[in-house]
């Protein structure tokens, strides 16, 4: 008598079947692309801890954008690399400011493509906090602060970001830029809060890319604790009842249970940012042989959305918006 073969192995035997039976699907245009613009022109900067990322200047931006949505991805984010910066984050808000221009060259050359920025101010500030520094320690003034996030944010919006994404985890962030917005007849502007972001290992990468690390002391009387997962449901709760459009967990593979939580509590999409750590360290392996690239690409993501986003901010999202293609 054959060797009985129970209902769940049938529903694996073949890659047809094993597709036709599969629970979580990813697909393009859930995917956020983050991008570096730096001034200059022809500027394609290698960051030496992210393979296959650069600094771009606005022509190469525009560019690279192109192809992204030519793939069908979702949209991009973008984090600037200013020329100058000081204790006021002056470059964050001005109309003539890095982000300002990419956005109206993107809008002008590609007008169907989502654009989101990222609203802090830790790459235009000359010390590398996300606020005004009051204190050595990294501690810094909330409320003053929100006097620059909302003056970011209503600056990108001018210059044509659909969303604005502050990532600064001040208290009372979202509420200040959803006024600043609505006050300036920017209602359609949306708000993607990095609400649940975590004081996390994984940002090195970044750091360079975005030429933002502190030079004194640390994120961490401001960022989370990463030991904190209810403290992580309270503060998505804030940004949600201050108005925010979206919500996100941030890095996204350490952090799978809180973005299972917040799928399961909220009414509003969630986003998880797959961060520089995460992609390096996914890369660092793969240039040593140890794991095949496509495979743990895509597992990582698969993993992420089964989680429960909807959204999924990563470095992987060209390479793997042309694997789903």
């Amino acid at each position: 008598m054959p060797f009985p073969i129970h209902r769940k192995r049938r529903l694996r035997v073949s890659e047809s079947m094993r597709r036709l039976v599969r629970e979580s699907r990813l697909d393009p245009a859930q995917f956020i692309l983050p991008l570096f613009v730096c001034p200059g022109e022809g500027v394609r900067k290698p960051i030496s801890s992210m393979p296959g990322n650069f600094q771009l200047s606005v022509d190469e931006l525009v560019k690279e954008c192109e192809g992204a949505h030519a793939l069908g991805i979702g949209g991009v984010i973008l984090f600037g690399i200013p020329d100058l910066k000081d204790d006021i984050a002056s470059g964050a808000y001005a109309d003539d400011g890095i982000v300002q221009v990419a956005l109206r060259a993107l809008k002008n050359a590609i007008p169907n493509l989502l654009l989101i920025t990222d609203v802090c101010n830790c790459e235009y500030t000359s010390h590398g906090h996300c606020g005004k520094v009051i204190d050595q320690d990294g501690t810094v003034d909330n409320d003053a602060t929100l006097e620059w996030l909302a003056a970011s944010s209503v600056s990108h919006a001018r210059a044509g970001a659909d969303i604005v994404a502050p990532s600064d985890m001040m208290d009372g962030r979202v509420a200040a830029i959803r006024a600043g917005l609505d006050q300036n007849g920017l209602q359609k502007t949306a708000i993607l809060a990095y609400a649940a972001k975590f004081a996390s290992a994984f940002y090195g990468p970044f750091r360079e890319a975005a030429e933002s690390a502190p030079q004194f002391g640390d994120r961490r009387t401001y960022q989370m604790d990463p030991a904190n997962g209810r403290e992580a449901m309270h503060e998505m709760d804030l940004d949600f009842e201050e108005g925010a459009d979206m919500l996100m967990v941030k890095p996204a593979m350490p952090y799978l249970d809180l973005i299972r939580q917040a799928h399961d509590r909220f009414p509003v999409p969630i986003a998880a940012y797959q961060v520089s750590g995460e992609f390096s360290m996914l890369m660092a392996a793969v240039e040593r042989g140890w794991l095949e690239y496509e495979r743990a690409m895509m597992e990582s993501l698969t993993s992420i959305h089964r989680a429960g986003a909807g959204i999924i901010l990563t470095y992987f999202a060209r390479d793997a918006a042309r694997l789903l293609g």
